[in-house]
């Protein structure tokens, strides 16, 4: 749905004109997987699918939200902050009015309708993409937006929503690129710091997402148990974080962890150093490097920290294969969700997209008897809210 028809849709679901309109995106990342918790670094950038809210203030302190992709509505006291069972897509709206309050934040009611057009459990932050547009739909109505929270607290509060009350030991990154990204560039994050540099993507490439359709929970998943290694390997090392260890430090004193964990510890540690190197390789224009490195992610992704899948490592072998293409990985958290093809349309132009969507159509079904989802991937802009 388009803003006018979630506009005509509240109108329908709630009698009224709405007031506002509050939109933030989802991401994929290019490269730095699993290297946000452990203090490290990112490469990600938003994308041109989003989650919007298009409501209006209430006098009260309820917020009444219906979920267009749900067809269900669930609505919630500001004073009486809960997690709900019955409709767990709430729980991200929810979560973000819970940690904005305990952070001496008054908040107004509002109704709204919620549309996102991010797949859902495939890799690309549809949480994030919920809880940012929450975020920014608190800023539309009452005297949140008055503080002028800046984007990089914004992150950490939805971040805070993941963590502590839908129970998702996430990183900082998707809420970070939801929040920050822009227009053509992709956002290199020090996840420590929260430092952060735009590094504009070189013309003649095209990112080719592909959705393999294979669902994924987080919160299900072995993303804690993941975790729980890293942090491990950094008390062996006497570090608080993994990214404190330099590739020399941990060929050094790897044999003091146990193997799975050295395994685990390894994908951090040279995944850090991949991710530098692939901004300096952007930043030279050099994209057959970048590709190359896009490559040896996932390899590090599947082998040693095993969070790939057969439908992922299906993308990847299918787009390695085709002529134009310089790289290919799973992005995101993993366990099924989306893979991404780095394609030098500069030499091959739309041939070399459509080629590789053809190949993908043909012989990803074969392979694990599933339709993919492709979409080419643009850079988009962060989070925001207006008056309509």
């Amino acid at each position: 749905m388009n803003t006018s028809e979630l506009i005509t849709h509240f109108q329908t679901q709630f009698g009224a004109a709405p007031r506002f309109v509050a939109r933030a995106p989802g991401r994929v990342n290019l490269i730095g997987e699993h290297t946000d918790y452990n203090g490290g670094f990112v490469l990600p950038m938003a994308i041109d699918r989003d989650v919007t809210l298009v409501g209006a203030p209430r006098q009260d302190r309820v917020v009444r939200i219906h979920s267009a992709n749900f067809d269900q509505v669930s609505a919630f006291s500001l004073d009486n902050v809960v997690h709900s069972s019955e409709h767990e897509w709430s729980n991200y709206v929810r979560g973000v009015a819970d940690v904005l309050q305990k952070a001496g934040h008054g908040l107004q009611g509002f109704d709204a309708v919620l549309f996102g057009n991010v797949p859902i459990a495939s890799g690309l932050s549809s949480s994030a993409a919920t809880e940012m547009a929450t975020i920014e739909a608190f800023n539309a109505v009452g005297e949140l937006g008055d503080l002028s929270i800046d984007g990089v607290r914004e992150a950490k509060f939805a971040q805070q929503a993941e963590n502590q009350f839908v129970g998702v030991n996430c990183g900082i990154m998707d809420q970070f690129i939801s929040s920050l990204g822009q227009q053509g560039q992709a956002l290199f994050i020090d996840c420590r710091s929260l430092e952060y540099k735009l590094v504009p993507l070189p013309q003649g490439v095209t990112v080719l997402v592909v959705d393999t359709q294979a669902p994924r929970t987080l919160a299900g998943s072995a993303y804690n148990e993941r975790r729980a290694q890293c942090e491990e390997a950094a008390r062996t090392f006497g570090v608080d974080l993994l990214r404190d260890v330099s590739v020399s430090a941990f060929e050094q004193r790897k044999g003091e962890l146990t193997p799975l964990v050295a395994q685990r510890a390894a994908h951090i540690v040279y995944e850090n150093q991949r991710v530098l190197d692939a901004v300096a390789a952007l930043r030279n224009g050099d994209v057959a490097t970048f590709g190359h490195l896009m490559n040896q992610s996932h390899d590090s992704l599947r082998d040693l920290y095993a969070v790939s899948s057969k439908e992922l490592d299906a993308v990847v072998d299918i787009a390695r294969s085709m002529p134009g293409v310089l790289g290919a990985r799973m992005t995101g958290a993993g366990f099924g969700g989306c893979a991404i093809a780095l394609v030098e349309t500069r030499r091959l132009g739309s041939r070399g997209i459509a080629s590789l969507r053809d190949a993908m159509e043909r012989e990803y079904p074969i392979k694990t008897n599933r339709t993919p989802k492709m979409y080419d991937c643009v850079p988009s802009a962060g989070a925001s809210w207006a008056l309509l």
